[in-house]
């Protein structure tokens, strides 16, 4: 805290004039007229005080400004007679004022020495023309003036006795009493502050500013934070083991409030006969479960809770034909037994191509699959891959390895390449399965080439077992088409190879016209076809 007192007003000046400033001790004389000065002193007589005087503001001086006069040691000097011989200009004791009277100079017992600083006065006339005579030059002790006066150098010691010199005692006891007081009054401010803090401090009310506390957040009906809390609790985590002990772990989702969970057939493979299965809730309560019905080509099965709990509610199920590439994406699951994970992407493509085995046989599943890159690995399979609403618009199935080559079954993890089973295509298998405990599949009644890659999918010359490549009376033998002739298109979808075909079939129902084009002997035609059905997974 500052101490100094802005805007106090300096004391003023004491209406005795200041005293005359006396040469320091060890100056040398100087021969006359080597100084000038423009002030002269009056040299008081014994016992007697000097009389000055008035001194109007030393400011209007030349060479001195607002300067203060200060005293120095040594005893005052009298000035030197005049080159006349003539007395200083000063009166006895007695007489009116240092500039009295001209016709009654004061006198001196011996030569003075050359005034100390003073006010340059205005004598009157002198009795002569030489009179005053004019003063030496000499320095300016004291902030004197410039001007002229009578004497030359300095001269002998006054053999009188001196009087005693006046001491700013008054103003510097002034001085320090205002800093004291000044003192006193700051110190008691902050004695009072700090005590006032200290009430405060103890229940008085607190000076500390806290920081306020943070609005509730709300979140908004579509982020995915919130997206998430309402999926996770429809989502299970799936343990399948074998009546030998094999198993494995991978996700489902509920379907309906009866406690039927929709999950992969490679998840639940393993203990499809005899094994043991299990649903995990992210609440962490787990039900036993058992197989309602697996369909390999699809990848898809149903699982049912025994003891399913009451207020079961199932995922909403979203329109995977309207999905559109770049839209965003949500994939839960269970990666490597981290149950509740919540990962995001987009879609990066659609009708994808895929097939994958379920691990425990030679068979292959076939899909025309969304393609996303948010993360999956494997114990995701099985569980819901939402949109940006929280609705279901695929069910994550397999991923591309790093060492390439497809499926799900290798245990890489996520290179951003993951694939789904479009939900239209597993809610119609799911159905079938619930009412039946079987698969349908829809089928042209023809034998392909499962080669990939090419320029199309080509009828085979024989079936399997030996029996003919296409069925007779089947949809593809109504249709005209016959073994060596290469698919295309279906319907409006290019086909590149036998399972590209497969996975667009089953992406439909039995029943369905399809349009295909195929060529024969370089030759391009197209030909209308109703898909025809298979029931369970045994051709």
């Amino acid at each position: 805290m500052s101490t100094e007192n802005e805007g106090t007003a300096v004391p003023s000046a004491p209406s005795v004039p200041p005293v005359p400033v006396a040469a320091p001790e060890g100056t040398p004389a100087f021969a006359q007229g080597e100084f000038a000065h423009d002030q002269r002193y009056q040299e008081p007589q014994q016992h007697q005080a000097p009389r000055y005087p008035d001194q109007p503001g030393r400011a209007s001086e030349p060479g001195h400004g607002s300067e203060p006069t200060t005293p120095l040691p040594g005893a005052v000097p009298a000035y030197q007679h005049g080159p006349e011989g003539r007395p200083g200009p000063y009166g006895e004791q007695g007489q009116q004022g240092p500039y009295g009277d001209h016709n009654r100079p004061g006198q001196h017992g011996q030569h003075g020495h050359a005034g100390g600083p003073g006010p340059s006065v205005s004598t009157g006339s002198a009795p002569d023309s030489g009179w005053p005579p004019p003063p030496p030059t000499q320095p300016h002790y004291g902030g004197g003036g410039g001007g002229t006066g009578s004497g030359g150098g300095w001269g002998e010691q006054p053999s009188g006795p001196q009087p005693a010199r006046k001491r700013p005692g008054g103003l510097i006891a002034a001085v320090l009493a205002a800093a004291l007081v000044a003192g006193v009054v700051g110190g008691g401010i902050g004695y009072w502050a700090a005590d006032r803090n200290n009430d405060n401090s103890l229940g008085g009310g607190s000076t500390t500013v806290s920081a306020a506390d943070a609005p509730a957040l709300k979140r908004e009906a579509g982020s995915t934070a919130a997206v998430a809390g309402k999926a996770l609790p429809s989502v299970v985590t799936i343990e399948a083991q074998a009546q030998g002990g094999d198993g494995g772990t991978g996700t489902g989702f509920v379907y309906d409030k009866q406690g039927h969970i929709l999950t992969n057939n490679h998840v639940v493979a393993s203990a499809a006969d005899g094994g043991d299965l299990t649903a995990t809730f992210s609440n962490g309560k787990v039900y036993a479960a058992e197989v309602v019905g697996r369909a390999e080509g699809y990848d898809v099965a149903v699982v049912k809770l025994k003891n399913p709990p009451s207020g079961l509610k199932p995922l909403p199920l979203g329109n995977s034909d309207q999905v559109a590439v770049g839209d965003s994406t949500i994939a839960i699951g269970a990666p490597f037994g981290l149950s509740n994970t919540v990962t995001t992407g987009i879609i990066s493509a659609k009708n994808r191509p895929v097939a994958s085995g379920d691990g425990s046989s030679d068979k292959n599943s076939y899909m025309s699959a969304l393609q996303t890159d948010a993360s999956i690995n494997p114990g995701n399979s099985g569980g819901p891959l939402l949109d940006a609403r929280g609705a279901v618009i695929g069910m994550n199935s397999a991923i591309q390895p790093s060492g390439g080559g497809g499926g799900g079954s290798g245990q890489s993890g996520s290179i951003g390449l993951g694939f789904a089973i479009p939900i239209n295509q597993a809610k119609t298998v799911a159905g079938e399965l619930i009412r039946t405990g079987q698969p349908v599949y829809p089928v042209i009644g023809a034998t392909v080439s499962m080669s990939e890659g090419g320029d199309g999918a080509t009828i085979s010359g024989d079936g399997d077992g030996g029996t003919p490549a296409v069925t007779p009376d089947g949809p593809a033998a109504k249709a005209g088409l016959r073994s060596g002739d290469v698919i295309t298109k279906f319907n409006d979808v290019p086909i590149d190879s036998g399972p590209t075909l497969i996975s667009e079939i089953w992406t439909h129902k039995p029943g369905d016209k399809i349009k295909i084009t195929y060529t024969r002997d370089g030759k391009a035609s197209q030909v209308d076809v109703t898909l025809g059905q298979r029931k369970g997974d045994t051709p």
